[in-house]
């Protein structure tokens, strides 16, 4: 499977479009072991710089596939450009459709739960024939805890789910699955996040053209100003560093 992968700074991108991660996602599903894909925006671009952990895990993963239109755009300036952004609030879509065409099984995990019980309706209603094996929000702090994560990757594992979409957020989802992925045994596993929150209904997207420029993030700010400040004008704002130091590494090299 030929993913175009190429470098981005401190780490990797798999140079697809959604409808191509979509049949990579299927390939993963009927190729033998247990596979996962992350979806690095500017924010996780600019954690893995401080978590090394977390940078393996992603550079790790089966599929990399950027969720940030501004990694999209720092892309074509450092000359390596990414075909598209594959915003997970719309690929969590695609990856519905496939499993409900082709009869795939889903487990639907974090999230707060009473967000996570109106989502798992919404996606019911979508998709009537859509098979929700399970879905749970396990108790906070359960990666941490031996017992709690036992029970968690037993359910998983006892669900016979081919698809795990995991909402718990970065870096938590992304490190949970490299290092349980072979003891609750899914074909594919996939970091969503907080999308969870949009299919439920609580975040609403921001419009086509917004997206389009690179400004979502700019929507989202504006719906929870106080949550969000310290992520987009302190910590994201970092990648811009991060572009002019691999900008002179290049230059060296």
């Amino acid at each position: 499977m030929n993913t175009h992968r190429i470098q981005f700074l401190n780490t990797y991108i798999d140079n697809l479009t959604a409808q191509e991660a979509k049949s990579c996602v299927d390939q993963l599903i009927q190729t033998p072991g247990y596979h996962y894909v992350v979806t690095p925006n500017s924010d996780i671009v600019v954690k893995m710089q401080d978590d090394s952990k977390l940078l393996e895990a992603c550079n790790a993963a089966d599929l990399i596939l950027t969720d940030g239109q501004i990694v999209v755009k720092l892309s074509n300036k450092l000359g390596t450009p990414i075909k598209e952004r594959v915003a997970m609030t719309d690929f969590v879509w695609d990856v519905m459709d496939l499993a409900d065409e082709k009869g795939y099984k889903v487990f639907l995990f974090g999230g707060k739960e009473d967000v996570l019980e109106k989502a798992t309706a919404k996606i019911k209603v979508k998709y009537p024939k859509l098979n929700i094996v399970d879905s749970y929000s396990p108790p906070f702090g359960f990666e941490k805890n031996k017992e709690q994560l036992h029970e968690c990757n037993v359910r998983i594992r006892k669900s016979g789910a081919d698809i795990l979409i995991v909402f718990l957020g970065c870096p938590k989802q992304e490190k949970y699955i490299y290092k349980n992925k072979d003891k609750y045994q899914v074909p594919v596993s996939i970091t969503m996040g907080g999308c969870v929150d949009f299919i439920a209904g609580g975040v609403k997207r921001a419009p086509q053209w917004m997206q389009d420029i690179g400004f979502e993030w700019f929507y989202r700010f504006m719906q929870e100003p106080k949550r969000m400040f310290r992520r987009y004008f302190i910590d994201d704002i970092r990648i811009f560093g991060l572009v002019r130091k691999y900008r002179k590494k290049q230059k060296r090299d």
